[in-house]
């Protein structure tokens, strides 16, 4: 392709509203234009990249045996009302009517339309197992979009969804959509991990998240260095940090702390270590009848707790901060002072694991200005429920054993779900099993974020001068910049055969015929992220010679005019065997 056939649309300065890199590379690129808040234009190189990750997608698909299907973006709320959706989903889903004044929405996923598929289509226990994908727009109406295509409204995803006779079936289905996912991302060039993640709305009993690695990550990953361990923050195993608990040693003391209502205000004031003090939290959970449940949730003064993790504490799913009147009522003081010993009875204790190990310690007294000292269970108070609490920090003991954690920051690029028969059962999506009895179906979920997957490898890759793609990704994988191409016979001869020649050969190429001033022509390509550059020129031309560079090497290389097809060829074979 010649540039004069496609369309550049280079800016030398970000948008004010970029944020990120990917945002700012990605509009200064040319690759896309905001349209609306979240909403954007996909221009012609932006959606080269985009269909280079999807035929990436596809082919690797088809190969795990997935069948591409087409699902409609408008869906009618029926389906969601059967699975309960509907109701339960926030302000994210954008509800619409039609002139009828029926019940639409603009599809965030699609559990339901293709378990609505399913049950009308597969009857017998013969027609499976079977999985089902497609890549189609989706939209999900943000509170706050930010971070350009990275956290938008409307994008791209390819979601798949397979149906199984049993768990065992889907086992097998997920275990294969995990190797398809990881030979994907392999293929793109990208740093990535695979985690243990919590299964959010859509839920399920197990699932696993890819992350591209970027220090610009909106999640934290927990993983142990020493082994295969690595889980998102949210569901990241926390061991307890004292094997046992050792013996009592000090008398419960309560000693005047005034003004002193959080934990390192409160060790600073007594001189001990803050890791000896327990953060008291206290949370309510409304009853259809009577007054709300109350949990005290005790983590360690250092320590951070996981709302994740805490919602799966039975009765605490729809939990909230209990108000300042149910704090009083259950402990006599206010927030700052609160503890677990001589807690109402009403309230339910739960310790994370090392606040149930520690001894001597150091909690609120239920009483304004105070704090008790010399905290011990059993003695001072009764054993409490003991459950995973509280977030994973750098240092701590892998859960498998071999060694300890380290966090770093990453972006969800993909997503993979053992739905089981959530779905299959509210909406009686059921096959005859061999001895004609129906049979709930056993469903497996899995998503791509194929827009999303532009931002992530940019924030990945990238320089003070541009994008640095992995060439899977990149718009072309070759520039050509001729010197003077409409002046120059030669020069236009030579770079006309060599772009012929490569494209003859395979080679993703593009001709830069716009007659642009070497210094602007480079800074384009670099801005734009092309792999490759041949630069050719009259005063090369004279001796034989071209430039090739690659985008990361600090210098170029004069090639010889007759080796440099040869040159490019073994150079991009090269770097697309490196992410394979």
């Amino acid at each position: 392709m010649k540039a004069s056939q496609s369309f550049l649309a280079t800016l030398k300065e970000a948008p004010s509203d970029a944020e990120v890199a990917s945002h700012k590379l990605m509009v200064r690129a040319g690759l896309i234009r905001k349209l609306s808040a979240g909403i954007y234009n996909y221009l012609p190189l932006g959606l080269r990249s985009i269909r280079k990750v999807e035929n990436i997608i596809r082919e690797e698909m088809n190969r795990a045996g997935a069948i591409e299907l087409l699902m409609p973006m408008i869906q009618p709320a029926e389906l969601w009302q059967e699975t309960g959706r509907w109701e339960k989903m926030g302000p994210e889903l954008l509800r619409i009517k039609d002139r009828h004044d029926r019940d639409f929405l603009i599809q965030p996923t699609s559990e339901e339309v293709i378990t609505d598929l399913a049950r009308n289509e597969i009857k017998s226990y013969k027609q499976l197992p079977v999985n089902f994908y497609q890549i189609q727009t989706k939209f999900r109406d943000e509170r706050r979009p930010r971070f350009g295509i990275m956290r938008g409204r409307e994008f791209s995803m390819k979601d798949a969804y397979s149906f199984d006779r049993d768990t065992e079936g889907l086992k097998k289905s997920y275990q294969i959509m995990f190797d398809a996912y990881t030979r994907i991302f392999q293929r793109m060039g990208l740093k990535f991990r695979a985690v243990t993640a919590d299964n959010g709305a859509i839920g399920g009993s197990g699932s696993q998240e890819f992350h591209v690695i970027a220090d610009t990550g909106e999640d934290a990953i927990v993983y142990c260095p020493n082994s295969d361990y690595a889980a998102n923050l949210e569901a990241a195993e926390s061991l307890a940090l004292y094997a046992v608990r050792a013996a009592a040693t000090q008398e419960q003391k309560k000693v005047a702390t005034p003004d002193k209502t959080n934990c390192a205000d409160v060790a600073k004031f007594l001189n001990l270590p803050l890791d000896k003090t327990v953060k008291s939290l206290l949370f309510a959970a409304d009853q259809d009848n009577g007054p709300a449940k109350l949990f005290m949730v005790l983590i360690r003064g250092d320590h951070e707790l996981n709302e994740v993790k805490a919602s799966k504490i039975p009765g605490m799913a729809e939990s909230r901060f209990a108000t300042e009147e149910e704090i009083q009522q259950a402990c006599h003081a206010p927030a700052g002072y609160l503890g677990p010993v001589g807690v109402a009875a009403n309230v339910t204790v739960v310790a994370d694991r090392t606040v149930a190990n520690m001894s001597d310690f150091i909690c609120g007294a239920n009483e304004a200005g105070y704090h008790l000292t010399g905290v011990n269970w059993g003695r001072d108070l009764p054993e409490p429920l003991v459950v995973d609490v509280r977030n994973a920090m750098v240092g701590d003991p892998s859960p498998d054993g071999k060694g300890v954690v380290d966090i770093c920051r990453g972006i969800e690029v993909g997503h993979v779900f053992q739905l089981g028969t959530r779905y299959s059962e509210a909406m009686g999506c059921t096959y005859l099993d061999q001895q004609g009895k129906a049979q709930p179906m056993v469903m497996g979920c899995y998503g791509i974020g194929v827009t999303r997957l532009l931002g992530a490898a940019i924030e990945q890759g990238h320089d003070e001068r541009g994008i640095i793609w992995p060439i899977s990704m990149a718009p072309f994988e070759v520039v050509i910049c001729p010197m003077n191409y409409d002046r120059s016979e030669a020069v236009k001869a030579a770079a006309d055969q060599l772009h012929d020649e490569l494209i003859a050969v395979g080679i993703d190429v593009i001709l830069d015929d716009r007659g642009e001033r070497p210094g602007a022509m480079f800074a384009d390509w670099e801005l734009i992220g092309a792999p490759f550059r041949v630069v050719i020129g009259d005063r090369g031309l004279a001796d034989a010679q071209v430039e090739f560079k690659g985008r990361v090497d600090a210098e170029s290389q004069n090639i010889p005019l007759t080796q440099i097809k040869q040159k490019v060829i073994e150079s991009v074979q090269a770097a697309k065997q490196l992410v394979v």
